[in-house]
C-alpha cells in the first residue's frame, strides 16, 4: 500500500491525530488573553510493516535423461542417457557439460571406437543410462550400458577416469543379455521373461561399506549384484544376481537404491510405465533392512512376486499398479487467484537418483519429466524428500529452492496456526495412467476440519508432521509440512506431502487464508 492511502485509510478510521489550536469564551466569559498558538508539528502515524519483498527465484535447466547424481567438491554431477551430462553447484541451475554418443563428446576419447564392441552387440549408435561413482583407489568409475530398444539385446560395461569430467578409459564389458538361443550369464538359455534386461545400473555401498550393483529393465525385472571395490566390476560365481522385483516384461525399471541412517531402511526407488508423453512413467519405492532385499510395500508385498501377469498382452501394468508407494505421476496445479504463468505440473516424471547429504540431514531426489502440452520436451528437476513418521520417502510439491531464499528468513517450522487455509491439492493416486491428475480444492480448517473436494479431520503433530483422515479411506495419510517456493506466486508457501498405507500420496500447497 502506498504511503499516501496508508494515511487517509488511517485518518478516515479515526487513526490519524493532527494538531489544531483553540480559544475564546463566550458572552458573559471573563476576558482572557489566549496562549500562543503551538509550534506546527509533524503528524504522528502509526508504523506499519509491510511483508517484505521477495526476490526473483530463477533456474537455469537442463535436459538430460535418466539422470545420475554424484556430489564431488560441492558439486553436483549428473550422468544421463545419449552420453549427456550437466552439473551444478546449487540443485537449481544446470550447466550441460557433455551431449550425445559421437566422438566429439568430452567424456571419452572418442567413444564410438572405445565402446565399439558394445555398440554392435547392441546393435545401436547410442548409450542409456548411465552410474557414476568414485571408489576407494579415488578413481570415478562410469557404468555405461547400450540396448537395441526393441528387444534386450544389451552391453552393460564399465569405464575409469581420474577425474569427474573423464576423459573415461574403458575396462570392458560386464554382462550382456539378449542371446536368443544362447546361455546367458548364469549359464542357462537366457530367457527374457526371468532374465534381466543388463541397462540401467546404479552402483552403491551398504552402511558397512560393501558395494552393489543393482540394475535391469522391463524383461525379467531387476536384479541386483555384489560388486569388487578393487576391480568395480562383479563378484564372481553370482551370474545375473539376486532377483528383487519385475518379470514377464512389466514395465518397470530406473532402480535408485538410498540409504537413510535415520530409519535404518534401504529404498528401492524405480519406475513403473512408460517414460515417453503417453507412457504413465511414475515413480515407486519399496524399502528393506538389508541391501539386497527383499523390498517390501506398506503392506510386506515382496516386490519380487510383482510381476506382469504373463496371461494378458506385453506390457500388462494393471497387475502391478496396486504394489509398491507411489510417489509421484501425471499431475497439473491449477492457478490461483494471484498466480501467473503456465500452470506447473508434470507428464511422466520418473527415471530417478537421489542424494543425502550427511551435514543437512536433507535427502533430495532428481529425475527428468515431461511437461503438459510439452510434448516429448524433457528437463531435469530437483524436488526436497522428507521421511513421514511411518518411515516412508515423501516428495515435496515444488521443484526444490533452498528456504534461505525466502523474503523475510520464515521459520523452518510449520506451526498448526500457519496450515489452516485454503489448498490446491493432488492426489496421485494408484493408477498408471497417462492422464494428467488435475488438483483440487481443499480447505484445512481451524477445527480440524477438511472442506472442499475432502471430507475428514487434520491434525497438526507438532516437528512439522501432519496426518490427515480422508473420508472414505480407512488408511490415514501421514506427511510433512514445509515452506517451498511457489513460481506462479513467487512465494514461499506452506505444503505438505502424505502418504498413506495403500502407497498413495498428496500434495498440497496452499493458496489462501
Amino acid at each position: 500500500m502506498k504511503t499516501g492511502t496508508l494515511a487517509a485509510s488511517l485518518a478516515a478510521a479515526g487513526l490519524l491525530s493532527l494538531a489544531a489550536c483553540g480559544g475564546g469564551g463566550g458572552s458573559g466569559s471573563p476576558s482572557v488573553t489566549a496562549a500562543p498558538a503551538p509550534s506546527p508539528t509533524t503528524p504522528t502515524v502509526p508504523t506499519t510493516t509491510l511483508p517484505p519483498e521477495q526476490a526473483a527465484i530463477t533456474f537455469a535447466n537442463a535436459s538430460v535423461h535418466d539422470p545420475s547424481v554424484v556430489r564431488v567438491d560441492g558439486t553436483f554431477y549428473i550422468f544421463g542417457s545419449h552420453l549427456a551430462a550437466a552439473k551444478s553447484t546449487d540443485l537449481m541451475n544446470w550447466t550441460k557439460i557433455a551431449d550425445g554418443a559421437s566422438a566429439a563428446n568430452p567424456l571419452f576419447a572418442d567413444v564410438t571406437k572405445q565402446l565399439a564392441e558394445t555398440f554392435a552387440w547392441a546393435q545401436s549408435d547410442t548409450l542409456w543410462a548411465p552410474d557414476v561413482i568414485r571408489l576407494d583407489d579415488g578413481k570415478y568409475y562410469f557404468y555405461y550400458n547400450a540396448c537395441k530398444g526393441d528387444s534386450p539385446r544389451s552391453a552393460l560395461g564399465v569405464a575409469v577416469a581420474d577425474k569427474i569430467e573423464g576423459p573415461y578409459v574403458d575396462k570392458g564389458i560386464i554382462l550382456k543379455s539378449g542371446m536368443w538361443g544362447e546361455a546367458g550369464a548364469d549359464g542357462t538359455l537366457y530367457d527374457p521373461v526371468k532374465h534381466p534386461n543388463v541397462v540401467d545400473p546404479q552402483v552403491f555401498r551398504d552402511k558397512d561399506n560393501k558395494l552393489w550393483m543393482i540394475y535391469g529393465s522391463y524383461s525379467g525385472g531387476i536384479f541386483i549384484l555384489a560388486m569388487d571395490p578393487a576391480t568395480g566390476k562383479p563378484l564372481p560365481g553370482q551370474g545375473y544376481g539376486k532377483h528383487l522385483l519385475g518379470g514377464n516384461h512389466a514395465r518397470i525399471e530406473g532402480a535408485y537404491v538410498q540409504y537413510s541412517p535415520e530409519t535404518g531402511y534401504y529404498y528401492m526407488f524405480t519406475s513403473f510405465g512408460g517414460l515417453d508423453a503417453n507412457g504413465a512413467y511414475n515413480v515407486r519405492v519399496a524399502r528393506s533392512r538389508h541391501a539386497d532385499g527383499p523390498y517390501v510395500d506398506a503392506k510386506g508385498t515382496d516386490m519380487a512376486t510383482v510381476k506382469a501377469d504373463p496371461a494378458k498382452p506385453l506390457f500388462d501394468d494393471a497387475s502391478i499398479a496396486p504394489h509398491g508407494q507411489k510417489l509421484m505421476g501425471n499431475h497439473q496445479f491449477a492457478l490461483a487467484a494471484g498466480e501467473t504463468g503456465a500452470a506447473p505440473g508434470y507428464v511422466s516424471p520418473g527415471h530417478n537418483s537421489t542424494y543425502y547429504d550427511p551435514a543437512t540431514k536433507q535427502y533430495f531426489i532428481i529425475f527428468h519429466t515431461r511437461f503438459p502440452g510439452g510434448g516429448g520436451m524433457h528437463e531435469v528437476r530437483t524436488h526436497e524428500m522428507f521421511v513421514n513418521e511411518d518411515g516412508w520417502p515423501v516428495i515435496a510439491p515444488f521443484r526444490y529452492v533452498p528456504l534461505a531464499k525466502a523474503a523475510g528468513a520464515p521459520s523452518a517450522t510449520v506451526a498448526a496456526a500457519d496450515v489452516a487455509g485454503s489448498y490446491k491439492l493432488v492426489n496421485h493416486g494408484k493408477d498408471i495412467s497417462a492422464a494428467i491428475k488435475p488438483s483440487q480444492s481443499v480447505t484445512l480448517s481451524a477445527d480440524g476440519k477438511l472442506g472442499g473436494a475432502l471430507a475428514g479431520t487434520w491434525t497438526h503433530k507438532g516437528n512439522n508432521r501432519i496426518a490427515l483422515a480422508v473420508d472414505g479411506t480407512a488408511a490415514v495419510y501421514n506427511g510433512v509440512l514445509s515452506r517451498q517456493y511457489n513460481g506462479n506466486a513467487n512465494a514461499f508457501t506452506v505444503t505438505f506431502t502424505a502418504q498413506n498405507a495403500d502407497g498413495v500420496s498428496l500434495w498440497g500447497a496452499r493458496v489462501g487464508n
